[in-house]
């Protein structure tokens, strides 16, 4: 099998139409798509035949390992040892939502402890070997910090456009790393910044700065497909019924998605899961109640404890992969999600963010509904780690006593935890 690892071009994922591989990634996504359902562009390579992401020893332990179906040389890349997250059983947990065959794919275990981590090792490999200095992104916290780490490590200098309200924890982490954080209270100045500095200075842009969203750079999400890759080697070949993952703009499930075909067509599994986008405003549920291609602006009726996915807009590319794989979406709000956060930790010993609560809300509404069956095989992409948030989700103003003898910390053990003593 011939193996070609950088894209011979662009295609529409909603017309097909085709673009060289040199043509300019504005986050403004097809041209031909433009004024009625804007959509993303997808690398396309030149391989005669599917390619496998099996098809190699693990070179490296990390996502790297698959770079033959990825748009850089494993040599290129700038890698912090991302990727092969476990998948773990949560039976636990899983008989309180009545779905004994949970499973989930713990993606706070990456070096920034977020999936970003599998968008940014790709993204910034390519930018690197493009000659690119100043890589930027609009971020709440996740991707930001992800991009700094790996811009960092590339010896690049990162800018993170951001907004007031973003999770502290987020953006200490940021400013850790080196990268510049410009935080600008209208939410889309941040946009017409990027955009700017793209067009002036040349920055190489990660994520959207253009409306309506078609997603993030195309490049990037390459790096989501692995996802599906870890999933059916960890499952031993066993193919998911469902798949449940937070979803702002659908970056990591159109990745996910794509990952999945790939193994379809390359004859490593013979048939694909069904996906669930666990998103917030609805914009994702009107589209495919509408049976439509353009996604429409939702009203915020609230304000989300789940940050990271609290866009009013999703994308096409979100659509089409729940459209394919006839999977659904659900609108989680505020309540149980600090709940179901506790529980997660106390019975499986999964800190999750907030954001990556919302698919265990997603999974107990399709179970109650009875869209997902008691026996089907559901996997839960968790995407980030509590720590990411723990100002949204720790109550400040909650005392914890401090005990001046042993025996006062016996009694009070005996009065509030008596199976201890």
């Amino acid at each position: 099998m011939s193996v070609v690892s950088k894209p011979t071009g662009f295609s529409c994922l909603r017309c097909d139409a085709l673009y060289p591989a040199d043509v300019q990634i504005d986050s403004r996504g097809c041209p031909v798509c433009r004024k009625t359902a804007p959509a993303n562009l997808h690398p396309i390579y030149g391989n005669s035949e599917p390619a496998s992401p099996f098809s190699q020893s693990a070179l490296k332990r990390s996502l790297w390992r698959y770079s033959d179906v990825l748009p850089c040389a494993a040599d290129e890349a700038i890698s912090l040892g991302e990727g092969e997250t476990p998948l773990l059983a949560a039976e636990t947990f899983g008989r309180t939502l009545g779905m004994p065959n949970l499973f989930i794919k713990d993606e706070g275990r990456n070096p920034t402890w977020s999936h970003k981590d599998r968008f940014s090792t790709v993204a910034v490999s390519v930018a690197r070997s493009q000659g690119a200095k100043i890589v930027a992104t609009a971020s709440s916290g996740n991707a930001g910090a992800s991009l700094a780490a790996y811009a960092s490590r590339a010896g690049l200098e990162c800018v993170v456009a951001t907004f007031a309200g973003t999770a502290g924890p987020m953006l200490s982490q940021i400013r850790k790393y080196g990268a510049t954080v410009l935080p600008l209270v209208q939410k889309t100045d941040r946009w017409a910044m990027l955009a700017e500095a793209a067009s002036r200075f040349g920055w190489f842009v990660m994520s959207p700065c253009h409306a309506p969203v078609v997603g993030s750079h195309p490049i990037g999400i390459e790096g989501y497909k692995t996802l599906a890759y870890e999933i059916i080697e960890q499952s031993d070949g066993i193919v998911p019924d469902w798949c449940v993952m937070p979803v702002c703009y659908g970056d990591a499930l159109s990745g996910l998605w794509m990952g999945f075909k790939e193994l379809l067509a390359a004859g490593q599994i013979d048939r694909l899961p069904r996906l669930v986008a666990a998103e917030v405003h609805g914009s994702l549920s009107d589209a495919l109640a509408r049976g439509a291609d353009r996604v429409d602006e939702q009203e915020a009726s609230f304000d989300t404890l789940a940050v990271s996915i609290g866009t009013t807009r999703s994308t096409y590319q979100a659509v089409k992969a729940l459209r394919e794989s006839s999977g659904h979406a659900v609108s989680v709000n505020n309540d149980d999600l600090i709940t179901l956060q506790r529980q997660l930790a106390q019975s499986e010993g999964i800190f999750a963010e907030l954001a990556s609560v919302t698919p265990f809300a997603a999974i107990r509404d399709l179970r109650e509904r009875e869209v997902i069956s008691p026996y089907d095989r559901v996997i839960a992409v968790v995407t980030a780690s509590g720590l990411k948030d723990l100002d949204r989700s720790v109550e400040t103003s909650q005392a914890f006593p401090a005990f001046a003898t042993t025996d006062e910390a016996w009694h009070w053990l005996g009065s509030n935890r008596p199976t201890l003593g």
